[in-house]
């Protein structure tokens, strides 16, 4: 087993409601569920209550599950400029919990994370439950109520596919940028005579 790929991932889908999360631990390259649950604010009538509970939930987790990093949805753009202003507040929130533990954090498109897990940006969040609930081998049991959840969750995933890909040594835009890079690759077409 390859353990220099070991590691956690927290995954957040931030609201002002619910915020999902997700945490994925990492094993050489196969990914195992840890924990996915929501974090309940409509019963703090403040919004600044709310952010406070983000804030402290978020720490909570971190100090007991130890991601190494944050995968976090990015709020999507369209809804009103109020919601829009608390959706990032809350997103903040989640990611100055991270930042005061010093765990690098990503952010990724809602369109991204479908995309990743599911093969479609469209796709609803009905289906991308049901293909985490497939790729990580969740029992219908532990399936959360709340698709909050498993948006965080998904966050956490797409992180991991984002970042477990392989790297190239080096990368080319065109042809004419490969021989460039690899002279000594490419032949001339003259023979050489020899003598």
């Amino acid at each position: 087993m390859n353990t220099t790929n070991d590691r956690i991932i927290i995954g957040i889908d931030p609201g002002t409601n619910v915020m999902g999360y997700g945490v994925l631990r990492i094993v050489g390259n196969t990914p195992e569920l840890m924990t996915l649950g929501v974090i309940q604010l409509n019963k703090f009538e403040s919004h600044y209550l709310r952010l406070r509970r983000i804030f402290e939930r978020v720490l909570g987790l971190i100090e007991q599950y130890l991601p190494d990093e944050m995968a976090i949805e990015a709020p999507f753009f369209g809804k009103n400029v109020q919601s829009m202003l608390k959706l990032g507040r809350a997103q903040g929130v989640a990611m100055a919990a991270a930042l005061s533990r010093d765990i690098p954090i990503t952010e990724y498109a809602p369109l991204k994370i479908k995309m990743s897990i599911t093969g479609n940006g469209s796709a609803s969040k009905e289906q991308v439950a049901a293909m985490l609930q497939r790729i990580l081998h969740i029992p219908d049991e532990n399936m959360p109520p709340l698709l909050d959840a498993t948006d965080g969750l998904a966050a956490a995933l797409c992180h991991f596919y984002q970042t477990n890909r392989p790297h190239l040594e080096k990368s080319y835009n065109s042809w004419r940028d490969f021989i460039n890079k690899n002279p000594d690759k490419v032949s001339s077409g003259k023979k050489s005579d020899p003598k």
